[in-house]
């Protein structure tokens, strides 16, 4: 009985002596040990046993990566852990909730690419990961710093109220920074039962980001929130042009109009995925699935995108010049200050420079086609483009367009791997409708035919307009059987008295034998090989150049009538000026040329090259080209 009350009377005095700050340097040294960086526990440590175990700690710090600058990784004022007793004897660490009072925490990537974040400290493990259920915090803190990528984020956490007494409380997030050089802010939540590294619970947020004009929402799971290599969002994206998402994500993307979208945001270790988005671009909708492959030398952008409905000067910024900003139309305030200042310059051809750093900074495979096409001014279809860009050689192939019942194909080479781009452009023109192409219904039921061509250019510089002014190759288009109004006809050849009665007493259509214009294009002046329109009313003979580099006309159209109009000038036309404001006018001076003009009239063939591509239309021969007897 003695040694009873003697055991009890121990147990009583270890109890009331016993303090668990005698276990604080061993507790020190086995996370040492662990992870290789100091841990210290400054203040008090105390532990409440029971089937829920309570670990509760004071002043806690934990060092930092050797490389760092900054000594600490993180720090608290508290940290209670609670951990069940009895999976803790079967290796599984389940934790219920976290509690921790100024938390203080930095997340920072290494100087060099091939060392790990200082958040990588554990190696790989030899067990079955923690759970954690719950996390409440007061008053904390992360940063997340990142000097190669000009990324520095503050962001103020606070556990909010949860929605009832056995959900867990949200997480509110609230930070701003800079992100690859850019300020931005940060506001959000997480919420839900969480499990921060069980896959089976992921865990849930909302962010509400904002860079300039470019704002993002983000919501959905992220399976393991501490790695952030998988996850599930729904992802709204909107900003005033898509060109500003370069310093922020990389991705090289030409200046668009005011954009939308809204979709699926999914990542796969290095593959980001945006799937099935849709929203608008411009005045146009946009839509597909898109990834993102990070981790190689360069970005791979792979996307596959449609369009219902294209507005076809949503497209200017692939080719360096502004949308249209009239009444209706989508376009920053930069676009418009741009639309404005090319609308004051006497230039025509878009003289913005290609950013060669922006074609080097990634690579891409995208595929885009657009049912239907919003063009006023262009009898255009649909569309179907095949991009792809590796290195700085980016290749349109194919680049085709539906235009006015026919379509022209194209394969556009552009190679911006040296200092000055390299260009070649090849184009087919096939079954293009004459009368389509008039924007007046009047005009278009007066003509008919199909219109087919070939175009192979060559040129070198940084923009569309030092391309085409330097471009080398061919330019031809010829235009088989048909039919076309007298009206427009007479009007060409500046006959007064006939343009007169048919535009007040009606039209009769005049059957056209052929049309063709040949010309070889030589450091960006286009000069007529042969040039001529046919019908059984009037012969036209052409002859010129179009100097693509400053933009200047220079066309002589000598029309030899057929038939006898009194008061008919039949007088030459010079097409001169500029391509912005064109000049039309009769060239008396050129009468003379007639005698000149009749000797050709029995030799006038179309080129080689353009006979496989005219359309002889019904029935016969066209019989262009033959001998001229009438």
């Amino acid at each position: 009985m003695a040694v009873l009350v003697f055991l009890v009377a121990l147990v009583l005095l270890v109890i009331a002596l016993w303090d668990w700050n005698w276990f604080k340097g061993p507790v020190e040294r086995a996370v040492q040990a662990k992870t290789g960086r100091e841990f210290h526990i400054n203040g008090n440590l105390d532990v409440d046993l029971g089937r829920v175990v309570t670990v509760r700690g004071d002043g806690l710090t934990f060092a930092n990566a050797e490389w760092s600058k900054q000594p600490q990784m993180a720090s608290a004022d508290r940290a209670e852990i609670d951990v069940r007793f009895w999976p803790l004897l079967r290796g599984q660490v389940m934790i219920p909730e976290i509690r921790m009072t100024r938390p203080d925490l930095l997340l920072e990537t290494a100087p060099r690419k091939d060392q790990p974040g200082n958040w990588d400290f554990l190696g790989p493990s030899d067990g079955k990961p923690p759970v954690l259920q719950r996390l409440l915090i007061d008053d904390g803190r992360l940063q997340f710093l990142d000097a190669a990528g000009k990324t520095d984020i503050l962001v103020a956490l606070n556990s909010g109220k949860p929605k009832n007494p056995d959900s867990a409380p949200p997480l509110l997030v609230k930070g701003k920074g800079r992100w690859q050089g850019n300020p931005f802010t940060l506001d959000g939540n997480t919420e839900s039962p969480l499990e921060l590294s069980n896959s089976d619970h992921p865990f849930r947020i909302h962010l509400d980001g904002r860079a300039g004009a470019t704002h993002a929402i983000a919501s959905g799971t992220l399976t393991n929130p501490f790695a952030l290599r998988t996850f599930d969002l729904d992802f709204m994206l909107s900003g005033q042009d898509m060109e500003d998402l370069y310093p922020l994500i990389g991705l090289a993307i030409p200046s668009t109009p005011p954009y939308k979208l809204k979709g699926r945001l999914k990542r796969n270790n290095d593959v980001w995925r945006y799937e099935n988005f849709t929203g608008t671009a411009g005045d146009s909708d946009l839509g597909g699935t898109a990834q993102i492959e990070v981790g190689r030398e360069r970005p791979f952008l792979k996307a596959e995108l449609f369009s219902k409905r294209l507005d076809f000067d949503d497209l200017a910024g692939f080719v360096g010049a502004p949308p249209k900003t009239g009444s209706g139309e989508s376009a920053n305030a930069e676009q418009k200050a741009e639309a404005a200042e090319l609308k004051a310059s006497a230039r025509v051809l878009p003289d913005t420079p290609y950013n060669l750093t922006k074609l080097r900074a990634m690579d891409a495979d995208v595929r885009w086609k657009a049912q239907r096409i919003n063009a006023p001014s262009l009898p255009l279809d649909d569309m179907d483009a095949h991009l792809t860009l590796d290195a700085g050689l980016l290749q349109l192939q194919p680049l085709n367009f539906g235009v006015a019942g026919g379509d022209i194909r194209s394969n556009v080479r552009l190679d911006a791997r040296k200092d000055t781009i390299d260009t070649r452009l090849q184009a087919s023109i096939r079954k293009v409708q004459l009368g389509k192409l008039f924007p007046d219904a009047k005009l278009a039921e007066q003509a008919s035919g199909g219109i087919s061509g070939d175009i192979d250019l060559r040129g070198q510089g940084n923009s569309v307009a030092a391309m085409l002014g330097s471009s080398d190759g061919t330019v031809a288009v010829g235009m088989g059987r048909g039919h076309i109004g007298n009206l427009i006809m007479e009007l060409a050849g500046l006959d007064v008295a006939e343009s007169l009665k048919f535009l007040f007493t009606g039209d009769k259509q005049i059957p056209l034998r052929c049309a063709w214009g040949d010309f070889g294009v030589a450091r960006g002046v286009m000069t007529s090989t042969a040039l001529a329109f046919d019908t059984e009313d009037t012969l036209i003979l052409g002859e010129g150049t179009v100097d693509l580099k400053q933009e200047q006309l220079d066309l002589l159209l000598r029309p030899r009538p057929k038939d006898i109009s009194i008061l008919a000038l039949r007088s030459p036309l010079r097409i001169g000026g500029t391509f912005k404001v064109p000049s039309f006018r009769p060239d008396f001076k050129a009468l003379g040329v007639r005698g000149a003009i009749a000797l050709t009239l029995a030799s006038i063939t179309p080129p080689a090259a353009l006979l496989a591509t005219i359309e002889t239309g019904p029935g016969k021969d066209s019989n262009c080209g033959g001998r001229y007897a009438k």
